[in-house]
């Protein structure tokens, strides 16, 4: 009998962690599926590894040695926010294991670009910059937003101010979806760009950013569909 298990591979965003998959792994799991949101180097649990040499180039290690080390393929890569550059990056190094890539809610950069670039209202000029605060409404329910924020730990500066280097890699992948959180004023240009770009498909959720805890049923039907 064929093993219809997906294997996905997830990315968080800027100043999260692992923990913030947890109920959307949770899901996946129930489903059958295998699922991994590894924390990137000097954030949550691995904060005490947070220094001047962290970069960019040290979350697309992550994320690649992840896939590397525990013999994983046909992945779907999940990038949320931040993690879609981390992502861009990974299927630079080993697009041959992955067979989808789904953005939710996620910034696509362009070659050369960084974080910063995107988010020139930002300052920068810190070794560690300071999760934004939050506001009632971010979230559906109140108490997941003061739970996030006690969890939300300053990211290394490297990591926003490195510059990527791409081919494209990504845009080669087979099956490519852009989930857009509608629930906020954030991605939508992004989402309208591929729209009607062939091999992409793009659908919608309305949740805040956060999509993965505001909504992580939905969430996960949306990603085995994707897969």
């Amino acid at each position: 009998m064929a093993d219809t298990r997906k294997t996905f591979v997830i990315v968080h965003g800027a100043w999260a962690g692992g923990w913030a998959f947890e109920r959307l792994i949770d899901r996946l799991h129930a489903l059958g599926h295998r699922a991994y949101a590894p924390t990137l180097t000097g954030l949550g649990e691995r904060k005490h590894l947070a220094g001047p040499d962290v970069s960019l180039d040290t979350h697309i290690d992550d994320i690649v040695n992840e896939v590397l080390f525990k013999d994983l393929t046909d992945i779907t890569l999940v990038t949320h926010s931040y993690g879609g550059i981390v992502g861009t990056g990974v299927a630079e190094r080993i697009a041959d294991r992955i067979s989808a890539i789904v953005f939710v809610d996620a910034i696509i950069v362009q070659d050369g670009t960084s974080f910063a670039d995107v988010m020139p209202y930002w300052d920068f000029a810190e070794p560690m910059i300071a999760p934004p605060p939050s506001s009632p409404g971010d979230y559906l329910k109140e108490e997941d937003r003061l739970w996030v924020d006690q969890k939300a730990t300053p990211q290394p500066c490297g990591t926003f101010t490195q510059k990527i280097r791409l081919t494209g890699a990504y845009e080669r992948i087979p099956k490519k979806t852009y989930i857009l959180a509608t629930g906020w004023d954030g991605f939508g240009k992004t989402a309208d760009k591929y729209r009607n770009a062939p091999g992409w498909t793009v659908r919608e959720i309305a949740t805040g950013h956060d999509v993965a805890i505001d909504a992580p049923d939905e969430l996960a039907g949306m990603l085995v569909e994707a897969a």
